[in-house]
């Protein structure tokens, strides 16, 4: 089923249904100012229609989600003749009723299975053979100088702290792991943040106290679910753009928080005045705004700024909590 819940889910509904609506009246033959008489009287009750079931199905998108599909459907489609049946008796004490009640249930309730199918082939459409397959491509993988980098700096200390080399490979090990995995799905944020904190601790390795870091996780909401790969990619074009060109320290805020009903998670680091160009920061980032586009469609926002020699990357995206912790 849909997620009733969603923006994009509404507009396709409303653009669905106006545009049959349209499609109806002109097929009706009538002239010029016949179909616009017979649209804005059928709009009268249809805008508001569409807009009490969506307002219905909204309260109870969670539940419905617990059915098998065709009773999902028969139910979407019950919810709907109520809510008609409901409207025409409020426009017929009125004395606004443009026409009887079982054509408008007819109507209604054909239109709402229509629209139900339309969107689940929409949806089958669209994956798993498009969008995984583009997920796929656009899942991140680390700069081939990073590994280059990093196994320079375990040969470089396996002498004098063998322990410390030690712990580096199986970090290593572990994110690279987590990049060559299928990420299909939404992963919980703390998994998102173990994985930016081995990277992090493997650059140390290399940068030592030159990174310094700061998490503010104390407004962040349990546990959200997010878009895999999303934290990591950040931290490695903060750290290549901003620390790594720098002959000084530099600092990277990690930001989150609940905004209403989304989460925002913000990152910002110290920029290097002689470090690389900016420009340099766009392919990851696009690749991020991607997949959150693939993951969330219209629901997520990512912006960029530059203010007071820091760079800033700001995300936004629905709250879904991590149902199995």
């Amino acid at each position: 089923m849909p997620d009733f819940r969603t923006v994009v889910i509404w507009l396709r509904i409303i653009g669905m249904v106006n545009a049959g609506l349209a499609l109806g009246i002109l097929a009706a033959n009538q002239g010029a100012a016949d179909i616009f008489n017979k649209w804005v009287a059928a709009a009268v009750f249809v805008e508001p229609l569409i807009l009490l079931c969506l307002g219905a199905l909204y309260l109870v998108a969670h539940w419905l989600a617990q059915f098998p599909r065709r009773a999902a459907r028969a139910l979407v489609v019950l919810m709907v003749l109520l809510a008609t049946a409901a409207l025409h008796g409020a426009y017929d004490m009125l004395g606004g009723a443009q026409f009887g009640l079982e054509t408008a249930a007819l109507w209604a309730a054909l239109s709402a299975y229509l629209v139900l199918v339309w969107l689940d082939l929409l949806e089958r459409a669209q994956t798993p053979a498009l969008a995984e397959a583009k997920l796929l491509a656009l899942t991140a993988r680390i700069r081939p100088h990073f590994l280059f980098n990093t196994l320079n700096a375990v040969l470089g200390v396996m002498r004098t702290e063998p322990k410390r080399a030690e712990t580096a490979i199986e970090e290593l090990s572990d994110l690279f792991r987590v990049l060559m995995r299928e990420n299909r799905t939404l992963v919980p944020l703390s998994e998102e943040i173990a994985v930016a904190r081995q990277y992090l601790n493997l650059e140390r390795l290399r940068l030592g106290d030159r990174i310094q870091v700061q998490w503010d996780m104390t407004s962040c909401p349990p546990d959200p679910m997010v878009p895999p790969l999303m934290l990591q990619p950040l931290l490695e074009n903060a750290v290549y753009h901003g620390i790594e060109p720098s002959q000084t320290p530099g600092d990277i805020l990690i930001r989150c928080e609940q905004v209403g009903a989304k989460v925002r998670l913000e990152l910002s680091n110290s920029m290097a005045l002689e470090g690389r160009q900016s420009q340099g920061n766009q392919m990851a980032l696009t690749n991020i705004r991607e997949r959150l586009l693939l993951f969330f469609q219209l629901e997520a926002v990512m912006t960029t700024s530059i203010r007071q020699n820091r760079f800033y990357v700001l995300l936004e995206f629905p709250y879904q909590p991590n149902n199995a912790a």
